[in-house]
């Protein structure tokens, strides 16, 4: 076993790594750029009751199948305080800490891997944008909040579990509030950088327990994000389709270039 992981590990070391810092500004440049652009659909200049009568659409489309169950899965856990806690971390750490390991992994252990699944992950980010610019969606824990950015849907009975219980910080309070876009649920880019992870990194572990760990950690996100109430499964499905067009555009392009 331990010869081939080393075997491995020598053949993906190369010199074709590209230059880190190289890398950095190029990724760190892209996501500014997303998220400036990102906040200037939605919540910065959308009405509140569009993005509601966008949800209700959502969730008439899931009753309509019989697949409407974001509220009794939370309300099934909304009573055990450290569970749901647990979730918040979740849901607000390994969004960015996953998907950062897996990049910095890939590029140093599979440098002639690594440019394909970055353009993969840039993008599939970029082509989210599509979404929240045509489809600005109120997420479930806004619909009975009211206030700037909150629907008037009380008997929808979501909580929201970071301001209500506890986690890292509130979309809706602080700066936080004032540098997000409230209604970037469609598509869910938690779920779809989760399953690129999955993707990146599987057929690389050798040990068995990372591989039922990224395997496993898709499913755990959409777990997450349904029971905080941060989005509707919907969203997820959103998700992987923003996913799709990303991996298309990565293979054109890489295709392209490699002609060249």
């Amino acid at each position: 076993m331990k010869p081939s992981r080393l075997k491995r590990g020598a053949k993906g070391k190369s010199r074709t790594r590209p230059r880190w810092y190289l890398e950095v500004a190029v990724i760190g440049a892209f996501y500014g750029i997303y998220t400036w652009v990102r906040n200037q659909f939605g919540s910065a200049a959308v009405e509140p009751a569009e993005a509601q009568a966008n949800a209700e659409l959502v969730i008439e489309w899931e009753r309509s199948i019989g697949l409407y169950f974001e509220r009794g899965l939370q309300d099934l856990f909304i009573g055990w305080v450290s569970f749901i806690q647990f979730w918040n971390l979740f849901y607000g750490l390994l969004h960015f800490a996953v998907t950062a390991f897996a990049l910095i992994w890939l590029y140093w252990r599979f440098p002639r891997h690594y440019p394909f699944w970055r353009t993969t992950g840039l993008m599939t980010t970029g082509s989210a944008l599509i979404g929240f610019a045509l489809f600005p969606l109120m997420p479930p824990r806004l619909l009975s909040a009211g206030g700037r950015y909150g629907g008037d849907l009380p008997d929808t009975g979501y909580v929201d579990t970071v301001t209500e219980l506890g986690g890292l910080w509130s979309f809706t309070e602080g700066a936080a509030e004032q540098l997000s876009n409230q209604y970037a649920a469609m598509p869910s880019l938690h779920f779809a950088w989760s399953m690129w992870c999955f993707l990146a990194l599987y057929k690389h572990m050798a040990h068995p327990g990372a591989k039922i760990a990224i395997a496993a950690y898709p499913w755990l996100t959409l777990f997450a994000i349904v029971v905080t109430a941060n989005h509707y499964w919907l969203d997820a499905a959103g998700g992987l389709g923003a996913l799709g067009a990303g991996l298309a555009a990565a293979s054109g392009y890489h295709r392209w270039r490699d002609r060249g």
